[in-house]
């Protein structure tokens, strides 16, 4: 993997460029390390775990990347950083964590990206594989590394959530089987363009052996040479697809014209999670997973935290928690999904740091399902800019402020959820920080 006279360089001190150096370091491959921050957080550690490594902060001489065997760039790193860019020009290789995984995995791999809920259906994924008896790691964009799932005994299976940003840098990703589930406007302050940024989830089919999409979103259509496909949807299926049939005065999850199960099993709410249940039935199919496992891990899976969670329910008012839905997509999917099962209207709770989205999209939900907004955060003016005065907007300091004006909004059979629609960090360390403050704010609320 490297000459005898140049070395890896990885760019970013991140969760993904730790595990890169822990990588190399147990295959003894010489790298440095490069981080355009002075201080980036985990210094310390790092400088502990690898003593000996050259590691260069915020500036370093232009050939280190030059000269470099090969770039090993971090997601949050754009490959358009003029350092990267000139050594891409000089002829120097970027990859990622996934390329270096994919050239070392010697087991099959389900990989699955999409806007939103790609998290929820990848662990589906692999509770499915659990839940038949096979060894199984799941990672990558999600809980563990993927890199550091190398560390142990190769197992029967894994299966990764990749980002947008991983697939930039992937080349050598072979799968047993590939799924795009959404494709929705999001990181166009990095991709760019719709166009730029639809190519790269795409890059997930470039190697697979069986292509799963969402015949609902033509964006996520995979390359008609891919032979082996499967689609998912809420219509009716045809034959080969799976979709939503209605028999017996409800809904149910079918493949063909077979019903599998009724909706109302699901322990996850609203149609969003219905195609994410027929996504990762879709993809247990393509792997040949037994259907009496699929179903059986549908019917006890209560959900990932912070997405479309619920905290409470106050003098009838149902408090859900979805932090990561943190673009235009995921926000309305919330709201569609919950709107449809709650009696009374949504108080959408929103606002953080925006990611160049089109905020005119969340209209029609918001006029079908959504009574009142509360905004906070360093673009709640975006937001309401794009809502165009479309339903009564309050504007908090804070979000400890925000729960308790929509907890004025709500009546009886209303619901609040949380969908952010940005990122987190002018107020918060991350996502997952945003949602326990809130569920925190909640349950004081709901007792005060």
């Amino acid at each position: 993997m490297q000459s005898q006279k140049k070395q890896f360089v990885i760019i970013g001190l991140g969760k993904s460029g730790v595990s890169c150096a822990r990588y190399l370091k147990r295959n003894n491959i010489a790298f440095s390390i490069f981080d355009t921050r002075a201080e980036p957080p985990g210094l310390a550690d790092f400088k502990n775990e690898f003593p000996d490594v050259p590691l260069y902060l915020e500036n370093c001489a232009a050939e280190i990347f030059t000269q470099a065997s090969e770039l090993i760039v971090s997601p949050g790193v754009a490959l358009e950083t003029p350092v990267i860019a000139k050594a891409i020009n000089a002829g120097v290789h970027a990859i990622g964590d996934i390329e270096l995984f994919a050239r070392a995995a010697q087991a099959p791999i389900v990989a699955i990206t999409g806007t939103n809920a790609k998290g929820t259906v990848t662990t589906l994924v692999g509770n499915m594989a659990k839940n038949a008896g096979l060894n199984v790691q799941v990672g990558g964009n999600i809980g563990t590394p993927a890199l550091e799932l190398l560390q142990n005994e190769k197992p029967d299976l894994y299966v990764l959530e990749i980002s947008s940003f991983q697939l930039d840098t992937t080349y050598s990703l072979k799968t047993a089987a590939a799924a795009v589930l959404n494709i929705t406007e999001d990181h166009l302050d990095r991709h760019g363009t719709m166009a730029n940024y639809i190519a790269a989830k795409q890059r997930i089919y470039q190697q697979t052996n069986c292509a799963v999409w969402n015949r609902e979103d033509a964006h996520t259509r995979p390359p008609a040479a891919i032979t082996k496909q499967f689609t998912f949807g809420l219509t009716v299926p045809a034959r080969g697809e799976f979709g939503i049939v209605q028999a017996e005065q409800q809904a149910w999850l079918a493949y063909d014209n077979q019903k599998l199960m009724p909706v109302k099993e699901l322990l996850i709410i609203g149609q969003h999670n219905w195609s994410n249940a027929l996504a990762a039935l879709a993809l247990g199919t393509a792997i040949q997973l037994p259907l009496p496992a699929m179903l059986q891990t549908l019917r006890t899976f209560k959900g990932l935290s912070h997405r479309c969670e619920w905290v409470a329910e106050y003098n009838g008012v149902t408090w859900y928690d979805d932090s990561k839905g943190t673009n235009v997509g995921a926000t309305i999917a919330a709201i569609e999904g919950l709107g449809a099962v709650t009696r009374g209207k949504l108080i959408l709770i929103a606002g953080g740091i925006d990611k160049g989205a089109d905020f005119t999209q969340l209209q029609p939900a918001v006029d079908k399902f959504v009574k009142a907004v509360v905004l906070f955060g360093q673009d709640a003016h975006l937001i309401e800019k794009g809502l165009a005065n479309r339903v009564p907007i309050h504007h908090a300091k804070n979000l400890a402020e925000a729960v308790t004006l929509a907890a004025q909004q709500a009546k009886a059979a209303d619901a609040v959820v949380l969908s952010p629609l940005c990122t987190s960090f002018d107020m918060f360390r991350n996502a997952e920080d945003r949602g326990d403050q809130f569920k925190e704010w909640v349950k004081k609320n709901g007792s005060a």
